[in-house]
């Protein structure tokens, strides 16, 4: 078997694993991954916070992003990028934002370019991962587009920190050259 292969037949298996989570479990998740991102945040002094909406089973960031609104945080959503095939912008999200799916199903805002934030602005970037390992490593469901806009973010200043809930984690990832590791992965 291939590495394509071996990271195909990875996704199967915990995308399986991750539906098969009851609904209660799902919560403890949420809200154990809820709690760590909150205290993070809090430490780093984050203002303009990257989340994504849940998509497949992928921890639930609803409650993490009313808390940030609560506490006056900027939070911003990925937007496939119009012009940049397999590429992301972050815009701002209101509880008043129109939204959108986009071609694979998942909730983002309209595009307005007014919303849009240069990612080197970012102070934390929270990504959704099918999996993960002890090195950091992430699995996505095979885009790149995670990958693409964590190139280099040392140069960016800004944390990509994963959220995944425990079932998610394996001893180690098949590897690609094009794969960035996280800084961090809070898992519930």
């Amino acid at each position: 078997m291939n590495i394509q292969q071996q990271r195909q037949q990875i996704r199967r298996q915990i995308r399986k694993t991750r539906a098969s989570l009851t609904a209660l479990q799902q919560q403890q998740a949420e809200q154990a991954v809820t709690r760590q991102a909150l205290d993070l945040i809090e430490r780093r002094q984050a203002e303009n916070i990257a989340l994504y909406l849940s998509f497949d089973g992928e921890i639930s960031t609803q409650d993490l992003i009313k808390k940030l609104w609560d506490k006056n945080k900027k939070v911003f959503l990925p937007v496939l990028h119009p012009f940049a095939k397999n590429h992301l912008l972050f815009l701002r999200y209101l509880p008043d934002t129109p939204m959108m799916q986009n071609h694979f199903g998942i909730w983002e805002p309209k595009l307005n370019v007014q919303n849009v934030l240069p990612i080197n602005e970012l102070d934390i970037l929270f990504t959704p991962l099918v999996a993960f390992d002890k090195q950091g490593n992430r699995l996505g469901m095979g885009g790149g587009f995670y990958d693409r806009t964590l190139q280099n973010w040392q140069q960016k200043f800004f944390l990509p920190i994963g959220l995944a809930h425990a079932c998610q984690q394996i001893d180690a990832l098949p590897i690609e050259h094009w794969d960035v590791p996280l800084f961090d992965i809070l898992v519930g």
